[in-house]
């Protein structure tokens, strides 16, 4: 198949970067092109452009897979949807994949705030319509599940199933003064005296010493990001509380955390799970905030059986899990027993 998008640095200069796929290859390459290379010819379209409802312009890729399930991934805060390249990686050849940067971030127009989660639900409709997909899975991590859960709610019949990862649908009692303490900082002393704090809840120690390059990549996504587009999302996380809405999800539901998940812990997803009526929870052993990136091939593993159950659910009313898929899933694990 052809890998169609791009998963290097987004949002920033890319002239020495590319990532491409082979015709009938069953492993897509990705990877970064030196200064000193002549780029590799990329499959067209590469990346498209669509405009929601009040005119932002959004950035998408899409990976060509016909009569394969279709899933959409949502990035999280202040990063790309470069955050998948490991988990597009392990499951290119098995799913029609969309990807995208959500307003403010990434390729998307910078738009200036204010932000709400429900607006960046209908961008997501939009993208949808643009790529006339009706429905498809959809996985999200971070600041992407509180938009999953918020389009799930919205758009019930356009989610064959969702998986909600290192996330949650309230950030508590004192959720806007810690983001609007965020947000004072970026704008106080740059985004990039946040890396250092960043880096600690998003990897374990081992590794960022062992994929310095990668962790670096995500760093400079960080710090391209628009102040102000920044402080708008900070103060959308803040206000956020999706909880009303979680009694309604009917579809099948995967809530996944990292074990070491400083910024959305365990007692969140587990409050997620409680909530969604026939979710399963998955807690992975040394995972943080970016488990995509860092446990990519748990990630992985753990979508296969949401794109199945999606597969066999298009065309009827979503439910359950059906106890294949629950099985597959690792059951009923109320207590978030750690892979």
């Amino acid at each position: 198949m052809f890998w169609l998008g791009a998963l290097g640095v987004l949002g920033g200069d890319r002239r020495n970067e590319t990532v491409w796929a082979n015709e009938g290859s069953s492993q897509g390459i990705i990877g970064r092109v030196a200064s000193h290379q002549e780029p590799m010819p990329l499959p067209l379209p590469v990346l498209r452009t669509t405009h929601a409802a009040d005119g932002c312009a959004l950035s998408y890729a899409v990976g060509l897979n016909p009569g394969k399930p279709r899933i959409a991934f949502i990035h999280s805060l202040a990063l790309s949807r470069a955050i998948w390249r490991e988990v597009v990686e392990a499951i290119q050849d098995e799913a029609e994949i969309l990807l995208y940067d959500c307003r403010g971030h990434g390729d998307s127009e910078r738009r200036p705030g204010p932000y709400t989660i429900d607006g960046f639900a209908q961008d997501l409709a939009a993208i949808l319509d643009a790529c006339q997909w009706e429905s498809s899975t959809i996985a999200a991590c971070s600041m992407g599940g509180c938009v999953a859960q918020a389009f799930a709610a919205a758009y019930p019949a356009r989610v064959g199933s969702l998986a909600l990862i290192d996330t949650t649908a309230w950030y508590g009692p004192t959720a806007v003064q810690d983001w609007n303490g965020r947000s004072a900082k970026a704008a106080a002393s740059g985004l990039a005296s946040m890396v250092d704090f960043q880096f600690s809840r998003w990897f374990s120690d081992g590794f960022r010493e062992t994929h310095p390059d990668r962790t670096q990549e995500l760093a400079q996504i960080f710090v391209r990001n628009d102040i102000g587009c920044y402080q708008a999302a900070c103060e959308m996380l803040g206000q956020a509380d999706v909880r009303p809405a979680l009694g309604s999800l009917r579809m099948p539901v995967a809530v996944i955390v990292g074990e070491e998940d400083y910024a959305t812990p365990v007692r969140m997803a587990r409050d997620l799970h409680e909530a969604i009526t026939g979710s399963t929870l998955t807690v992975i052993a040394g995972g943080r905030h970016l488990t995509p990136v860092q446990c990519a091939a748990e990630i992985a593993a753990i979508l296969r059986p949401l794109l199945d159950e999606s597969r066999r659910s298009n065309g009827r009313t979503a439910g359950h899990l059906d106890a294949a898929t629950h099985q597959a899933l690792g059951g009923d694990r109320p207590s978030g027993e750690a892979l």
